[in-house]
């Protein structure tokens, strides 16, 4: 019904950047709330941030003032910038979206496929 395609991985260097995208498509209503989830090898995924219809948004406490989380809701796509990027941030970075039914009186969760960021000098 909805699919989610995550581009803007790569290899980056400590202190360097890079801008996720999460571009929805399918069948659905609406998109709610669209965020960007990351797991490390051995260890649970975790938020990253997240970003409502409205545009508030919330950030894990290791991100703050390094990333910045946007939407285009016209284009139906979710937006990652990371500055300053550190070793630790190295993981696989998911994209999520609350998608409301076009049919159906229900809401239900989608995840991307996944994009690796590596951050190593």
């Amino acid at each position: 019904q909805v699919q989610l395609v995550e581009s803007g991985g790569g290899l980056v260097q400590p202190g360097g950047s890079l801008r996720l995208s999460c571009a929805a498509s399918g069948i659905y209503s609406s998109i709610n709330a669209m965020g960007w989830y990351r797991q490390a090898p051995g260890k649970q995924r975790e938020l990253v941030a997240h970003i409502t219809s409205g545009g508030s948004t919330n950030y894990a406490d290791s991100v703050k003032g390094r990333f910045t989380i946007s939407r285009d809701n016209a284009r139906n796509t979710v937006y990652l910038q990371m500055n300053s990027l550190k070793p630790e941030d190295t993981a696989v970075y998911y994209c999520n979206a609350d998608v409301s039914s076009r049919y159906y009186t229900r809401r239900s969760d989608y995840w991307g496929q996944g994009t690796q960021v590596t951050v190593s000098s």
